[in-house]
C-alpha cells in the first residue's frame, strides 16, 4: 500500500511537469479504442431494441471496467516480482497518466494565448478542443465562459476524482475510473443512437463521481480560502446552484468557481446544431475576463494540491494503523 502511496504522489509531480507529450501513445485512448471496438460487438450481438441495447451497454461496461483494471495491476504484479523499484517507477508513470491537471491547464491557456493575441478565431478552435458545444457562434466573451467552465467542471472527473481513486486502490483503480468516465463520455448521450446503449454508462459514472464532486467542491472552497477569493459567495452559490445541471455532479464544482470568482457561468449553449436550455450558474456581480481563464486554472492547481495532501494523509493514516 505505501509503494502506491510514493507512486501517486510521484505521479502527481510527473503530471505538474510533464503532463501528456503529445505524439506519445495514452492508456486512455486504449481504452477509447477498447470501447469502440466493444459496441462495434454487442451491437450486432444484442437485439437493435431498447431492451437489448441497454444490455450491451451493460456488457461494455463490465468489460471494460474489468480490462481497465486488470491490466494494471497484472503488469504491477509482474514488476514487483522483479523490483519494488520497478513496480514504483512504472505504477508512478502511470499515475501521471490517468491525472489531467496539466493537460487541463495547457488547452485553457492555449485559449487565453489566442484572444490575447486578437486572434477570435483561434481561440474558438483550441475551445473546441475542450468542450462539446458548437463554438462558431461564441463571441469573446462565450470563448473564455467556455473555457472557465470547462476547467471548472473537469478540476473533479479530470483530477480529484482520479487522485482519489488511485489513494484508494493504486494505479489499477485510477484506470478503472477512467474508463468509467470514457465510457461515459463516448456512450452516455441522451440522443439516439446513444439512447439506450449509453443507459448503463451514463448511470455509472453518477454513482463514482457522486462522493468525488463533492469533496472536489469542498476542496475548491478551502483553495479559494487560500487564494483570497470570495468564498462567502463561493459557498452560496454552491448551495445553491451545484443542482442546476443534467448531471448530479457537474455543477458541483462549477458552482463554487462561479461563486469564487463572481462570475455568471452555464446557460443556454448549442450543440450539434441544437441550442439546448440550460439554467445560469452563478451571479453576474461582474463582467469575465481574459484573466479569469488563468485565475480558474491556478484555482484547479490549488485544489489538486490540496487534494493531493488530504488524501496521501488519509492512506497514510491507514498504512499506519
Amino acid at each position: 500500500m505505501k509503494w502506491s502511496l510514493f507512486a501517486l504522489c510521484i505521479g502527481f509531480c510527473i503530471d505538474l511537469l510533464i503532463g501528456d507529450p503529445h505524439g506519445l501513445p495514452h492508456p486512455v485512448a486504449a481504452i477509447g479504442h477498447l470501447i469502440s471496438l466493444l459496441e462495434r460487438l454487442f451491437r450486432r450481438l444484442f437485439p437493435k431494441t431498447p431492451g437489448g441495447e441497454r444490455a450491451a451497454g451493460a456488457c461494455i461496461w463490465i468489460l471494460t471496467a474489468l480490462i481497465a483494471a486488470a491490466l494494471p495491476a497484472l503488469l504491477l504484479w509482474g514488476c514487483a516480482r522483479v523490483s519494488v523499484w520497478l513496480r514504483l517507477a512504472v505504477e508512478s508513470v502511470m499515475c501521471g497518466q490517468i491525472l489531467a491537471a496539466k493537460s487541463l491547464r495547457d488547452e485553457s491557456m492555449k485559449v487565453y494565448a489566442a484572444l490575447k493575441h486578437g486572434s477570435l478565431d483561434e481561440a474558438r478552435q483550441a475551445v473546441s478542443m475542450i468542450v462539446g458545444r458548437d463554438v462558431a457562434r461564441l463571441d469573446a466573451r462565450g470563448v473564455m465562459r467556455a473555457a472557465v467552465e470547462t476547467v471548472a467542471e473537469n478540476t473533479s472527473d479530470g483530477v480529484i476524482a482520479p487522485m482519489l481513486f488511485l489513494a484508494i486502490g493504486g494505479a489499477p483503480l485510477g484506470f478503472f475510473y477512467k474508463a468509467v468516465n470514457t465510457m461515459d463520455s463516448m456512450l452516455g448521450y441522451v440522443e439516439p443512437p446513444y439512447k439506450d446503449i449509453g443507459l448503463v454508462p451514463a448511470r455509472m459514472d453518477d454513482v463514482f463521481n457522486f462522493i468525488p464532486a463533492r469533496l472536489s467542491a469542498l476542496l475548491m472552497l478551502a483553495a479559494g480560502a487560500l487564494l483570497q477569493l470570495d468564498v462567502k459567495n463561493g459557498w452560496k452559490i454552491f448551495r445553491r446552484d451545484r443542482c442546476k445541471h443534467a448531471s448530479p455532479n457537474s455543477a458541483q464544482t462549477e458552482s463554487v468557481c462561479a461563486g469564487l470568482l463572481g462570475l455568471r457561468l452555464a446557460g443556454d449553449a448549442w450543440y450539434h446544431g441544437v441550442l439546448h436550455k440550460k439554467d445560469y450558474i452563478g451571479d453576474a456581480k461582474r463582467e469575465i475576463e481574459l484573466e479569469d481563464i488563468p485565475r480558474a486554472g491556478r484555482l484547479m492547481y490549488l485544489t489538486a494540491v490540496l487534494a493531493l495532501v488530504v488524501f496521501g494523509a488519509g492512506k497514510a493514516l491507514l498504512i499506519v494503523l
